[in-house]
């Protein structure tokens, strides 16, 4: 069982929650961009909910809701808990207002509070982790979700500052490994998501990785050359996407007219920095890129087995871009800038099993038709990264901050 979380620690967490908040209007909080992206003010809701849902009701005496109609407001996916509003639905929420959801939000940390103070909760202890990382993958959400909300605006508002401008980087390179049999999956005794388990063994033919990530200039260099228009680069997939998409270029770029591109950021529209990694770019985009280089993407466990030896280092961004992540053995930017797709599709590790319950469903039944990703971006929070995770995405998902490491056999 893992170690109960201090009151401080939920309270940190929760309050950085608060605080990515904080920058937006009531009206920012409640509009839905798209029915994959949430309102910020559901976010803010269903974190209060997990606690509520799973902790207090479990282990508080005389456990009574905060409000019996927020069960089915803020359930997500939990079909164990009962009925759910409809996920494309919940821009319509108007009601319970913002100041309603932060008194909700408040009730259950005092709540909270005094659970964890008094030990009545020792035997959820699993679960009270498990709820403080899921909150942190909240504010991640939080995060590219207020992004494309903003980027929907033709005001092109800030969420944040303008992004820093960014070193050139070194010359790409490639580090060879040997491969052979690695193991990879979750070891030891931090915490980790179901779908890093078990640890297991697998085999790796010998393979390189870039040195570091994809820049806009090199991936603009592929869209001048015509990569938009060559099917040859796409898998067909891919290529009837972007044909039924019209998309000529990464969702988040806009071509200004005078030969130059500008970026949608979280400090509004901004001209590319040739620098800085590409971000919000899909499977599709990623792959097709990898094939025009004459190289292709990593595969998660190429990914993982090559990461697992660096440091994990920040510090992260909180809302904008692009501090220096971890760098080791040659290999630069692994940690906290992008989320780099790998060529892997999202499965059960051999031996996976799910949890029983409601918990259970956390991330098992999502194991079809999606990609995995790697590494954390510039939005993930601090702490919340290490070589096993396993972020996962469908194939056309642009808006989270997902770029590319390329890769080669050897």
């Amino acid at each position: 069982m893992a170690a109960m979380p201090s009151e401080h620690d939920y309270r940190a967490v929760r309050a950085r929650t608060l605080a990515l908040a904080a920058p937006l209007s009531a009206e920012d909080c409640c509009v839905q961009s798209m029915p994959d992206a949430s309102p910020a003010k559901w976010h803010l809701g269903h974190t209060a909910w997990f606690f509520e849902t799973f902790v207090l009701e479990v282990c508080e005496p005389g456990f009574e809701p905060f409000d019996s109609a927020f069960r089915v407001l803020f359930n997500s996916y939990y079909q164990a808990v009962g009925a759910r509003h409809p996920r494309p639905q919940r821009g319509l929420l108007t009601r319970p207002s913002l100041a309603r959801v932060l008194e909700y939000r408040a009730d259950v940390d005092r709540r909270m509070g005094a659970v964890l103070a008094s030990g009545q909760a020792q035997a959820l202890a699993n679960v009270v982790v498990l709820g403080l990382h899921h909150e942190q993958q909240h504010q991640e959400l939080l995060l590219t979700d207020i992004k494309h909300l903003l980027w929907c605006n033709p005001l092109n508002p800030a969420y944040t500052g303008a992004p820093r401008p960014v070193a050139a980087p070194a010359p790409l390179a490639w580090h060879p490994f040997p491969g052979g049999v690695v193991e990879i999956g979750h070891s030891g005794s931090g915490f980790c998501y179901d779908n890093e388990l078990p640890r297991h063994r697998v085999y790796l033919e010998p393979y390189a990785l870039a040195s570091r990530l994809v820049t806009n200039g090199e991936y603009a260099a592929f869209v001048a050359a015509g990569g938009y228009a060559d099917p040859a680069w796409w898998l067909s997939e891919g290529w009837d996407w972007r044909a039924a998409e019209g998309l000529a270029h990464p969702r988040y770029w806009h071509d200004s007219g005078a030969g130059d591109w500008h970026e949608f950021t979280l400090g509004g529209l901004s001209a590319l920095d040739a620098n800085a990694p590409v971000v919000h770019v899909t499977y599709y985009e990623a792959d097709a890129f990898a094939r025009w280089s004459g190289v292709r993407l990593p595969t998660e466990a190429e990914w993982e087995h090559a990461a697992a030896a660096l440091p994990v280092q920040g510090p992260f961004a909180d809302a904008g871009r692009l501090h220096p992540g971890g760098a080791g053995a040659g290999l630069s930017q692994i940690w906290g800038e992008a989320w780099q797709w790998t060529a892997s599709s999202y499965g059960p590790y051999p031996g996976f099993q799910a949890g029983p319950g409601a918990i259970g469903e956390y991330n098992g039944k999502f194991m079809v038709n999606q990609y995995v990703l790697r590494g954390g971006s510039c939005a993930t929070p601090a702490g919340h990264v290490r070589a096993s995770y396993r972020n996962f995405f469908p194939t056309t998902a642009f808006w989270q901050f997902s770029g590319i490491r390329l890769a080669r056999s050897v």
